[in-house]
């Protein structure tokens, strides 16, 4: 019988996970994501302790939209001067920096507290096939569930 009392350090190890967004519904994808940076397909989640995992994505600019949202959307932030309201609409936010549109669809479906900026933290967008040095790291793939390599 083991003498550990509670959750050992092995039960929070925390897995890298690869995701192709290619063909992928923003969204969907966008849910599925926070719900593995929170930690909530583990038994031991606690919503106070951040034990998720690290989620690579690759193919960013291959994702897509439903219905109209491809010219309905535009992204807003402020400068913090007078008159300092920016907006850009998806389409040109595609075309410059489409992983910040994965980003800001992952950051508004996680939880408004003290972890979220440490959870988009072991979120990592690559806008291609590419993931460099990370590829090493990978031990789950989403599409079938194997181990890279097989």
């Amino acid at each position: 019988m083991s003498q550990a009392v509670g959750n050992t350090a092995l039960a929070y190890a925390r897995v890298w996970h690869h995701v192709d967004a290619s063909e992928r519904v923003l969204g969907k994808l966008a849910e599925r994501i926070a719900l593995v940076l929170m930690g909530k397909h583990k038994p031991i989640f606690d919503p106070s302790v951040d034990c998720g995992d690290y989620v690579v994505i690759s193919n960013a600019a291959k994702v897509k939209v439903t219905g109209r949202k491809a010219e309905q959307i535009v992204y807003r932030h402020h400068t913090m001067y007078p008159g300092g309201l920016k907006e850009i609409k998806y389409k040109d936010m595609m075309e410059r920096k489409p992983d910040e549109i994965i980003r800001k669809a992952v950051s508004g479906m996680l939880p408004k507290n003290k972890l979220r900026e440490r959870r988009l933290e072991r979120l990592r967008i690559f806008e291609g096939d590419d993931v460099g040095v990370f590829k090493h790291n990978i031990l789950k793939r989403w599409e079938d569930g194997t181990l890279p390599g097989q």
